[in-house]
């Protein structure tokens, strides 16, 4: 064994030196090559630019290289310390690489990144290959497994071997050598469509801006309009009004404009981002990625790439992805068209005759709330300004868990950050989180979570992650601070549970880290029930002007609302997970248009009503192109069973701080990232299986009698899993052992 980190070291060591040699030029030294100094050990960002990643990327690569062909050449008998564990801890540097530019890309895209990441993606798509599909390294993986039950190993040991070898023949390494050429020809191509695809998106998103007057802001509140008169300033347009498509500035419009025109406008270039049949236009990448997609999963023994994917999830199959799916949809369906009807009514009065049409949606909504519930959504804002809200995550992290929260001064990648010191109960130091709230020119939309460092064991020490929760919120004005949306409250502490997942990993092989696509949003959606909870809205709910906590009866009126809506939100979030089941279905690809293929998924065959629109139309379906959920935007679904399932352990213990069950969620879930697989995982925290009543009431959808046990969807997907145990591949990795990640987690719905 020492022979084998005696050949690593010395082949690391060479090609190291024969890159320093390589690139002697008279430029900023590069941080990548060298340790951080800095607090905590987070990214010198300070330090590091454009021109540094591209050869921080080709230096880490070379190095896996080397450490891979240590594992290769050595003679010893292929084992799980000199094979497995050296395969596990191999691409170290690059997954930092990876891990740093990855993130900032996403929130800060200018065109040196973007030339950049144009010309990387490619890169790791090879080297991936490279790896993935080394003959010599996988006969010797092969050899480990085929023997693995002389091995004694433990069950974590165990688990890491087979998640490695189905790893391996997921990548194609059972394939010849033909198969294999073709491989790494799709993906490399598929690597390329995606870098496309976000381009496009991007580019849409910056084209766009409502230029408007004064006489145009009918219904606006002057939170509102003070939000879109200093972005015209910024502009240099004084006296004008912008909105653009970024979510706070879009969705208030919406709610509020009593100008119908505009709205329409407004919400037709929304919906139209990246089909204009302009030099941004992604229909034709669409038809590529499916082609290419489905191709890769035939050429892997699949059916369709739903198939492929699905297998390597806690749903196993697409049939028990649908079963869940089809449940939902009809009563969410029915319950969104007597939304309409009490809309419509409303219309009628200000335009008789009219249409009812889909960007008529959010401010008829908004109407029949004040009118039914009496609660106006500029009502709340004032009681969650940004910095309560954040203040209220805190508090509920440290209620659950012990763990504290200290600001800390540290290289920051753009000055709007702010960090976070994490202290464990015991004061000990957990991890570092970063915060970048608001909108800006180059930032992906939405809201996401990742890191910039894992949580990994190194020398036989836990070394912390670093954490980014990135957002897009509502920016302060001259006049107030940042003052958050109820939705935008409920995002921050759903993004805060994905980071809280990453930060309480305590995993010792980086290929156990991660956890299967329909399991990852349970950590996240379950925050999302406390923030709403009258005992925590009293912790945090304050009035940024008043000091006053939200009064009694506001809170009953957001109890009383819960239900609000919820036809329409449930049904396009469900829209948007069959139209991508559906293209990912496809079994034999033929040239189509996406726009007739969603009207005919959606409208012909399951009479989705043309008042609401899927959540995401294709052109613009960013998690599904080129993010990690395609044929998976149904994991929001599959893990609101759930995350409503476990909520219902604090509410039946009658203690929503029970200390005892978050201890438990804590260890015997979110702490062991994928060393089993989801399912056990949660038996293990809840006792049982999970139970979708709760998701089914939540969502206003549940009707008596309660279905038997043996109908609930999950345990068919379940036992659909276990059935094919022995033919699934490896669990998906964002962040593999090879170091590799091609794409950033979008864990906004």
């Amino acid at each position: 064994m020492r022979r084998y980190s005696l050949i690593l070291l010395s082949v690391s060591i060479a090609c190291m030196t024969a890159y320093s040699c390589k690139s002697e030029k008279k430029e900023r030294p590069n941080p990548f090559f060298e340790a951080w100094t800095t607090p905590y050990g987070v990214p010198p960002f300070d330090r590091i630019a454009a021109e540094h990643y591209l050869p921080a990327f080709e230096r880490a690569m070379a190095v896996q290289e080397a450490e891979i062909d240590a594992i290769v050449s050595d003679r010893d008998e292929p084992g799980f310390r000199n094979v497995i564990e050296a395969y596990d801890a191999s691409g170290q540097m690059l997954s930092d690489v990876s891990n740093v530019f990855f993130m900032v890309a996403s929130a800060q895209l200018d065109d040196d990144l973007a030339a950049v990441r144009e010309q990387v993606m490619p890169l790791l798509a090879a080297h991936r290959d490279k790896i993935l599909l080394n003959e010599e390294l996988f006969g010797k993986i092969r050899s480990v497994y085929d023997r693995r039950g002389s091995l004694e190993l433990d069950p974590v040991q165990m688990r890491l071997l087979e998640k490695t070898y189905r790893r391996f023949v997921r990548a194609g390494a059972l394939l010849d050598s033909d198969g294999k050429e073709r491989l790494r020809e799709i993906n490399e191509e598929l690597s390329r469509l995606g870098v496309r695809f976000a381009d496009n998106l991007l580019a849409e998103n910056r084209g766009f801006t409502l230029e408007l007057s004064a006489g145009d802001l009918d219904g606006l509140p002057s939170g509102v309009r003070d939000a879109a008169r200093e972005k015209a300033s910024e502009a240099g347009h004084k006296d004008k009004y912008f909105f653009t498509l970024d979510k706070p500035s879009l969705i208030p419009f919406l709610t509020y404009s009593k100008r119908r025109d505009l709205r329409e406008e407004l919400y037709k270039a929304y919906l139209s981002r990246g089909d204009n049949g302009n030099a941004h236009d992604n229909n034709d990448v669409i038809n590529a990625m499916i082609r290419l997609r489905t191709e890769k999963a035939n050429l892997l023994g699949y059916d369709s790439y739903a198939a492929y994917v699905t297998a390597d999830q806690m749903a196993g199959t697409p049939e028990a992805v649908y079963r869940l799916l089809d449940e939902v949809w009809e009563p969410a369906l029915d319950r969104a068209r007597e939304e309409l009807k009490q809309m419509d009514e409303l219309l009628q009065k200000d335009e008789p005759g009219a249409e009812f049409a889909s960007w008529d949606w959010w401010y008829y909504a908004e109407k029949v709330r004040k009118q039914n519930y009496a609660l106006d959504e500029e009502m709340l804002r004032p009681y969650f300004s940004l910095e309560n809200v954040r203040g209220g995550i805190f508090f509920l992290a440290n209620r659950l868990y012990g763990i504290t929260f200290r600001p800390i001064v540290v290289p920051l990648y753009n000055p709007e950050c702010e960090a976070y010191e994490v202290l464990d109960a015991d004061e000990t130091h957990l991890g570092v989180l970063y915060f970048d709230f608001f909108p800006r020119q180059g930032k992906g939309g939405g809201a996401w979570c990742g890191y910039f460092r894992e949580q990994r064991y190194r020398d036989g020490e836990r070394e912390a992650p670093v954490v980014g929760i990135v957002a897009n919120f509502t920016r302060p004005t001259a006049t107030a601070p940042a003052l958050l949306s109820l939705d935008e409250t409920e995002t921050l502490f759903h993004e805060f549970g994905h980071a809280l997942h990453f930060l309480f990993h305590d995993v010792k092989y980086r290929g156990l880290s991660e956890v299967e696509g329909d399991f990852v949003e349970l950590p996240s959606q379950i925050m999302e029930n406390w923030a709403t909870e009258p005992q925590v809205l009293a912790e945090y709910a304050v009035h940024y002007r008043t000091k006053e906590v939200i009064p009694e009866q506001l809170v009953r009126k957001i109890r009383n609302s819960a239900l609000f809506n919820q036809g329409f939100a449930t049904t396009e979030l469900v829209a948007a997970a069959l139209s991508d089941m559906d293209i990912h279905s496809i079994r034999r690809y033929e040239p189509f248009s996406p726009e007739a293929f969603e009207d005919n998924a959606l409208r012909l065959q399951r009479g989705l009503i043309p008042q609401i629109e899927p959540r995401y139309r294709y052109p613009y379906f960013s998690h599904i192109f080129d993010g990690d959920y395609s044929a998976g935007y149904y994991f929001y679904l599959w893990a609101g069973v759930l995350d409503k399932d476990a909520f219902e352990a604090f509410r039946q213990s009658g203690d929503l701080f029970n200390r005892r069950i978050a201890r438990d969620f804590r260890y015997k879930l979110l702490a062991r990232g994928g060393e089993a697989d989801g399912m056990t995982l949660y038996r293990d925290f809840r006792g049982a299986d999970p139970d979708k009543t709760p998701l089914l009431r939540s969502r206003g959808l549940w009707t008596e009698p309660e279905p038997q046990p043996e109908a609930d969807s999950l345990r068919h997907a379940t036992d659909a899993a276990e059935r094919s145990a022995d033919v699934r591949p490896v669990v998906r990795f964002r962040n593999g052992p090879d170091g590799v990640k091609t794409t950033r987690p979008r864990h906004n719905k």
